[in-house]
């Protein structure tokens, strides 16, 4: 069989296993530990049910940083219409709020058009904000986050990240010390309500969906991923990974994206902290500690997960 026919047939595969949750209602929804697919299983999704991708990945929707996100290609996005990709400037403020509000908004576009909506990402506290909506937490205080950004500048990150332990230990446990963002608006909650973020949460529960969802991803062993997290780590850096990131650090050292898993460790690279020759490994081990984190969200989610094959084996780690 051609390679054209195989990719034929499970187009008309995953037409005939997901046309009737699209048709009862249900959102198509692609998830997974970052290298297992999602990308092409996407695309391959929207391509076989008339839609379109709506992304739900914090790096990848800043424009510039797109080695080391797994954007999806200009190719790959002429093969399926994408959402929420490159639309903020890397020093825009963009929370999950925003984006549930824009890939709601995006939504219902698409299916008011006739289409179909397939969100894919791998952003989960974002998934998890468009499906069931956020904890009614109060605005941001411009003024707390300066302080926080002021103390973590002067002390280091890892000092707002002990105060939020001292206040918010769940929160703390949660959230990465060199997390800036979240572990100040964690702190900012406790600051402005006297309660911690994580009883904020836990009473909303994530328990009133918003939208009825079908999760789907592609389930891939252990070895199997930590090899694709391997060969996906060498290519993206003979790609010309570490030369965007020079590029970027004189205009957006402080943007968020800069200290996102794989682009940390470029930046330490370029910084002097680490040789050249232990950078892919540091990347790759960098990864493999944020793999574990979606695994432990994919445990609790109802995923409807298909064999590589019945996925199109991807051909490029997303």
């Amino acid at each position: 069989m051609t390679p054209a026919a195989r990719a034929s047939d499970v187009d008309t595969a995953l037409a005939r296993r997901f046309a009737p949750a699209v048709e009862a209602g249900e959102l198509l929804v692609v998830v997974g530990p970052t290298g297992s697919g999602k990308t092409e299983l996407a695309i391959r999704l929207a391509r076989a049910l008339g839609g379109e991708v709506v992304g739900a990945d914090s790096v990848q929707i800043y424009r510039g940083f797109d080695r080391g996100s797994g954007k999806p290609s200009a190719a790959e996005r002429a093969l399926a219409p994408h959402h929420l990709v490159d639309v903020a400037d890397p020093l825009e403020p963009f929370d999950a709020a925003r984006f549930a509000a824009l890939a709601a908004a995006a939504i219902a576009d698409i299916g008011g058009r006739g289409r179909v909506p397939v969100v894919c990402g791998g952003t989960f506290l974002w998934v998890k904000a468009l499906l069931y909506g956020l904890a009614p937490t109060p605005p941001a205080s411009p003024e707390l986050r300066a302080r926080h950004a002021l103390l973590a500048a002067e002390r280091g990150r890892a000092y707002l990240h002990d105060a939020l332990r001292a206040v918010d230990p769940e929160s703390a446990d949660r959230l990465a010390p060199n997390d800036l963002v979240r572990v100040s608006r964690a702190l900012e909650i406790h600051e402005l309500t006297g309660r911690p973020q994580s009883l904020w949460h836990a009473e909303h529960g994530f328990a009133r969906p918003r939208y009825r969802a079908r999760l789907v991803g592609i389930e891939r062993a252990r070895p199997e991923l930590d090899r694709r997290l391997v060969e996906r780590t060498a290519r993206w850096l003979a790609a010309g990974w570490v030369a965007e990131v020079r590029a970027l650090l004189p205009h957006y050292a402080d943007a968020r994206a800069m200290a996102s898993v794989g682009y940390r460790q470029v930046r330490a690279h370029l910084d002097g902290e680490l040789a050249e020759a232990d950078l892919a490994a540091a990347i790759v081990r960098a990864t493999r500690v944020f793999v574990r984190r979606q695994r432990t969200w994919l445990r609790e989610a109802p995923v409807t997960w298909l064999a590589p094959a019945d996925a199109g084996e991807a051909e490029r780690p997303d």
